[in-house]
């Protein structure tokens, strides 16, 4: 595979988815429904006689939505929130209002999503001493490699420390980047929250181009500004395709 690296980046150190059988995905598998499953394949029961590890992230996360809906089988719900939104995307987003209306699932499914990915972040993650040391963009971009294919556009945020260890990372907005819906506080207000020193801003474009729009590079201006304003510097805003990635900063700002 070739990737098509921005050399510029590349280089420069940071300072600081109603039928039995739906074809949804795309692979074009069959997602087939709970109740036309055997007993021994069905997740709960898969999970009560061999445990978790042999479950699929489908299956697990199907157990904790226990149903559907009337339109939408469990299993082929489950099946269309991980291709849609992004596996790593869905356990950091932090508002079921948010997934319920990018994904079009019940606000209660929503929430027991949210909840459920919470309660692990907070036993396991919360003393993670292995977090990420961030000073490149290429390094932004290998961290994250979960948004190379996702159908549509994500903004997320790296929140780093004074040593570069990346302490928190969300989901700020999905959807073309505009100055209406990326707004300042919604960057910022986890770097506050976080008490990290920097941010480093990432949105993936689906159509593989890494040549950012007239709004990509003027919300990036006006959060560079905001950002000397708080105290929190915006160290870089990288563009993420499938095979390339670009910085807005260091190209189209320095």
């Amino acid at each position: 595979m070739c990737y098509n690296y921005n050399m510029k980046a590349f280089v420069k150190n940071y300072t600081l988815q109603d039928n039995d059988l739906v074809l949804d995905n795309p692979e074009r598998q069959y997602v087939l429904r709970v109740r036309d499953m055997s007993t021994e394949d069905k997740p709960r029961e898969k999970l009560i006689k061999f445990g978790p590890e042999p479950l699929s992230s489908n299956e697990l996360l199907a157990i904790i939505l226990n149903v559907g809906t009337k339109k939408e089988d469990v299993m082929n719900m489950v099946s269309r929130i991980f291709k849609e939104y992004g596996d790593k995307n869905l356990i950091n987003q932090t508002n079921p209002k948010v997934l319920e209306k990018e994904l079009g699932i019940p606000l209660i499914k929503a929430c027991q999503i949210v909840a459920c990915f919470a309660l692990g972040k907070r036993f396991f993650q919360k003393e993670n001493k292995t977090s990420a040391t961030i000073r490149t963009a290429k390094e932004v971009y290998n961290y994250l490699k979960d948004m190379r294919d996702l159908p549509k556009e994500h903004l997320r945020g790296i929140y780093l420390n004074s040593r570069y260890k990346v302490i928190h990372d969300e989901v700020i907005s999905i959807g073309t980047l505009t100055s209406n819906i990326v707004h300042p506080r919604e960057v910022f207000k986890p770097a506050l929250e976080y008490s990290a020193t920097a941010v480093i801003l990432a949105h993936n474009h689906p159509s593989g181009s890494t040549k950012p729009s007239t709004d990509d590079i003027l919300v990036t201006k006006q959060l560079i500004e905001t950002g000397k304003i708080l105290g929190v510097e915006l160290l870089d805003h990288i563009i993420i395709t499938k095979n390339s990635f670009a910085s807005i900063k260091a190209d189209y700002h320095d």
